[in-house]
């Protein structure tokens, strides 16, 4: 089968190969033929070294598709049914799980990279996958935790978007940040997730949302998705003074990955206020902060891992939302590829100017 392997950290091209095999199915996992996948920023900060993963590494994490096969020990899916990835599958069994977290379970995380445990094959193309999924693949072989069915009227486009961008973004301000009716939200960064969050502060009944990124060719559509105002860095000052008196937001959201767009936030957020992060970004990108105004100015600096989201319940209840009209997701849909035009997605990916590229498989 065809996929798009990295060989080393800091490659500028993928090897696109069509010699690749699958990983047997075990007695737990599912097999699944992928029928669309996204092309996120997440896949490229694998590739720098961002975001630290093994390699040689088929990428994407992103994706939707088919069940072909089951394990023996699976009740939940069979071939046929339509799901979507979840690359942070939880075990269900830990505290973390249990306890309403399993977007923090690590379990399958570990298993996934562990020495060896290759989910792909082939004169060489040995290779793991990208978060133990690596969607940028024909098929893939995953624990059943990684597959959510969804209703099979969900587009193949639409139901990858669920699998990262959605979750993440919309998650982001109705779980983590719990966004309030009638209250101000500014968001830094409107890529793929960025704009998700926008249209999880519409969804949640912010009166105002503030967009802000360096490319005003953004702006547009994030007006579209759901902000109220759209500024570039260089104008936020202005905009802070001119919307909220000075006196901040009430919800600054960072979805760069950077510490400096995380300062941003916090300075843009009033007192009381929430900050939450929502962008990945380096290990060694250290964020400073005071500890007066830790503590004077009565922030709260949140994370957002995948939304903070549930998934089982959350991808079918944005799919709901998607075919109501809630959530705009064909509008997030910068160009439709084939699997052969990842190295040039990869390109564009770094230029900026696109949302999220889908490689539709044939």
């Amino acid at each position: 089968m065809r996929a798009a392997i990295l060989h080393a950290v800091g490659n500028d091209k993928l090897d696109i190969r069509d010699d690749v095999t699958l990983a047997p199915v075990g007695p737990a996992d599912v097999r699944v033929r992928i029928k669309a996948t996204g092309v996120c920023h997440s896949d490229l900060s694998a590739m720098t070294g961002v975001l630290p993963q093994p390699v040689p590494l088929v990428l994407g994490h992103e994706g939707a598709g088919e069940v072909v096969e089951v394990g023996e020990h699976v009740t939940s899916l069979k071939p046929g049914d339509h799901v979507v990835i979840n690359w942070r599958p939880g075990c269900q069994e830990c505290d973390l799980c249990l306890g309403g977290q399993p977007y923090l379970c690590i379990k399958y995380v570990v298993e996934a990279f562990s020495k060896g445990n290759f989910r792909f094959g082939g004169d060489g193309a040995t290779a793991f996958g990208m978060a133990g999924c690596g969607t940028w693949a024909e098929e893939i072989v995953v624990p059943w935790q990684g597959a959510i069915k969804i209703d099979e009227d969900v587009s193949w486009e639409a139901a990858a978007l669920i699998g990262c961008g959605i979750t993440t973004g919309v998650g982001a301000a109705i779980n983590t940040a719990k966004v309030r009716p009638g209250s101000t939200v500014a968001v830094i960064g409107c890529g793929g997730v960025g704009l998700s969050v926008i249209q999880g502060a519409r969804l949640s009944g912010a009166r105002m949302i503030l967009a802000v990124d360096p490319l005003e060719s953004k702006h547009e559509l994030a007006k579209k998705v759901g902000a109220t105002h759209a500024v570039t860095p260089e104008q936020v000052p202005e905009a802070l003074n001119e919307l909220t008196a000075g006196a901040g937001f009430d919800y600054g959201f960072e979805v760069v990955g950077k510490s400096a767009t995380i300062q941003s936030a916090w300075q843009i957020t009033r007192q009381g206020g929430d900050v939450i992060v929502v962008g990945a970004g380096a290990v060694d990108d250290m964020v400073s902060i005071s500890a007066f105004s830790l503590l004077f100015e009565g922030k709260n600096l949140l994370s957002s891992l995948y939304g903070e989201a549930d998934v089982r319940h959350a991808f079918p209840y944005f799919a709901k939302l998607h075919k109501a009209g809630k959530l705009d997701l064909e509008s997030m849909i910068s160009a439709r590829i084939r699997l052969a035009d990842l190295n040039d997605a990869v390109e564009a990916l770094r230029g900026g100017e696109v949302l999220r590229q889908i490689v539709v498989m044939d």
